[in-house]
Parts: C-alpha cells; structure tokens; sequence
C-alpha cells in the first residue's frame, strides 16, 4: 500500500479594491502606481468628480475610497456627504493638502473614516487604507494626540472659533479669498456662477460680522486657512 499524498491549494489572496477620487491626474496616476504595487490592494477606477464618482460606486462597488477633498464643482466634503445618504457603511479616507487642525473634524463629523494630509510619507496612506480596511479609523498621531488633549482640558477646536460657524462651502470660498483669488476664479475653481459665490461672500461677513469686502479679504488672509498648499 502506498501513502498518497495530499497538497494542500492555497488560495489566492483577494485584493481589496480601492476607488481614487481626485481633480488631479497626476496625483490620481501616482497613487494608483502606489497602491497597484501592494499584494493585498488594487486601484478599481478613477474619478474626477461627484458624478463619475457615485457611477463609480455603483458600478465597481469598491472596498474603500480615497477622496480629495479639493475637488472642482461639489468638494470632498460634499461628496463625501452624498457617498453617505447613498451609502451608509462605505468606507472612505479623505486625502487632503489642507491643515487637518481645520477640515479634519469637518470630515469626521460628515461621518469620513479617516483623514490624512498629502505630504506625509506615502507609506503612510498605505497605512491608513489598511486601518480603515480592519475596522479602524485614522488620525495621524499629530491629530490623534490633539483632539485627545482638547477633550482632556476642554479647549475649543475650529469648530468653536470664528470660523466654525461657517458652512463647508463657505469655508471653502474663504479659504480661497484668502489666497487672493478673485470672484471670478473663485466662481471658476468651484465650477459655480459669480453670482452664487457673491451670495456666499455675503453670508461670511454676516456670519463673521464683517462689514465690507476690504474686512472680508483682510480677515481671509489673516486666517490660519490662508496656508500655502502642500502638496
């Protein structure tokens, strides 16, 4: 009698799927370059905006999303709010160059699983698709370690300064003042009508209790939102 041996098939791993969305394509192509290169990841499309964004969602039905939170039309945040009423349990990482102190809080409470900024290393967004990916939601340290301490000592976040009071939007045409942009390029970069962003222009100095454009612009580039874009 003979022993027959048995060989014992492993299967192979199963990647998750990542879908990218992103206004830039050479941001959109190096991520994806990174993320293919990983055994247990894969880039399932693309997406430039929220319309190709929620065909995207439906049609490749992705295990995360990477989602920029600067994008032209709607912004991340607001793609992110329309990912939710569509998609309550989807997991999504919000990928920003914006100073996490400001919009991170913003993405959580719009209910995102985690929030990193784009110049930290990359293997660090390798890091944190993975931690969403287990259940878990990322902060960086940094971030980590600051809203711990406010909820030690009970001092206020952004949310609670001046400009907290200010809708997604709003802070958006802020942020954008305060880089010199005019009405025009404004009204261009966010892929709305002059009108409708001098109705937002409006809304701020009521809110924040300025008086004129001058104050407005002023108070814009004085914020701690008029920081240099790092990339």
């Amino acid at each position: 009698m003979t022993n027959a041996s048995v060989s014992e098939q492993v299967a192979p791993l199963v990647k998750k799927s990542v879908l990218v969305i992103d206004d830039h394509p050479l941001l959109r192509q190096g991520l994806a370059m990174l993320i293919n290169q990983q055994g247990d990841l894969r880039v399932c499309g693309e997406a430039e905006d929220l319309r190709v964004a929620m065909q995207a969602i439906v049609q490749l039905n992705p295990d995360i999303v990477v989602l920029d939170i600067s994008l032209k039309g709607p912004d991340g945040l607001e793609v992110l709010k329309t990912i939710r009423a569509a998609n309550p349990t989807l997991p999504v990482l919000v990928l920003s160059m914006h100073d996490e102190a400001i919009y991170a809080e913003r993405a959580l409470r719009a209910r995102a699983n985690g929030y990193i900024m784009k110049q930290e290393a990359t293997e660090k967004v390798l890091v944190a698709i993975r931690s969403i990916l287990n259940g878990e939601v990322y902060l960086s340290d940094a971030m980590s370690r600051k809203l711990l301490q406010q909820f030690i000592d009970g001092t206020p976040s952004f949310l609670d300064s001046r400009e907290g009071v200010l809708s997604d939007r709003e802070l958006e045409v802020f942020r954008l003042i305060g880089e010199g942009r005019s009405t025009r390029e404004i009204a261009e970069e966010l892929r709305l009508s002059v009108k409708t962003v001098e109705t937002y222009q409006a809304h701020i100095k009521e809110k924040l209790g300025l008086k004129s454009g001058r104050e407005l612009i002023q108070h814009a580039i004085q914020s701690k939102l008029n920081g240099k874009p790092r990339i």
